[in-house]
């Protein structure tokens, strides 16, 4: 697979997690992909620590309204109905436990579901913004990820890189499979992509992975 279709893999599949209702947060990058495969008849309220709920689609080139923005600074459209706030009522919903879903990226996850997702040391970076809040507040949070990094895997025994949360992290998925991580027993994979094989997957994976006994094809 190249770049794009490892990106399309991932953001289809976790938007088989999102339910009909959800109020669903975003991290950059990868995770603004997945409202574009979300199934007919699954609407979510899309929702931004910056101060919005209600996010609609990216505007059209030319289009752009210069005060809406989400949190990475990037340009958005509002639905019938949207609201928006400032940060500290933006938080406040977070961490009042109203947000039900939250998609990441990662840097670095590990046995524990511990993550790593805001610096790598040396490089300058804009802050952790709401990712530590994000972890602890919402009822499900979702890696969106590849597995590896130039080769390097990014599933790791324990995680090398200043963490943004410990033990937050409930589902990772990457282009290769779906791992549940259940607290107190590791990671545990459920699905597997047929272009991989378990052989594949452990590969490239530092942590210790459990097989579940109906593991199944990814779903697309």
């Amino acid at each position: 697979m190249d770049k794009n279709e490892i990106r399309e893999v991932i953001a289809k599949r976790v938007a088989l997690e999102l339910k009909d209702g959800d109020v669903v947060n975003l991290g950059i990058g990868l995770p603004t992909m997945v409202p574009n495969y979300l199934k007919p008849g699954i609407s979510v309220m899309l929702q931004s620590e910056n101060g919005m709920i209600g996010m609609g689609a990216a505007p059209k080139i030319g289009e752009e309204h210069p005060d809406w923005i989400n949190a990475g600074g990037g340009a958005i459209t509002a639905i019938p109905g949207a609201a928006t706030f400032d940060s500290a009522t933006s938080f406040g919903i977070i961490r009042g436990g109203h947000v039900d879903v939250s998609i990441l990226g990662a840097l670095e996850v590990d046995e524990n579901g511990d993550l790593a997702n805001w610096i790598i040391p040396g490089k300058k970076a804009p802050g952790m913004g709401g990712a530590m809040d994000l972890l602890v507040g919402t009822r499900l949070v979702i890696l969106a990820m590849e597995h590896t990094a130039k080769g390097a895997p990014k599933i790791l025994k324990k995680c090398r890189l200043p963490l943004t949360a410990q033990g937050q992290v409930d589902l990772i998925i990457t282009e290769m499979c779906v791992i549940e991580v259940r607290k107190g027993q590791g990671l545990f994979v459920t699905e597997i992509h047929p272009e991989f094989t378990k052989e594949d997957i452990i590969a490239a994976t530092d942590a210790e992975l459990h097989f579940a006994d109906d593991i199944k094809p990814m779903r697309q």
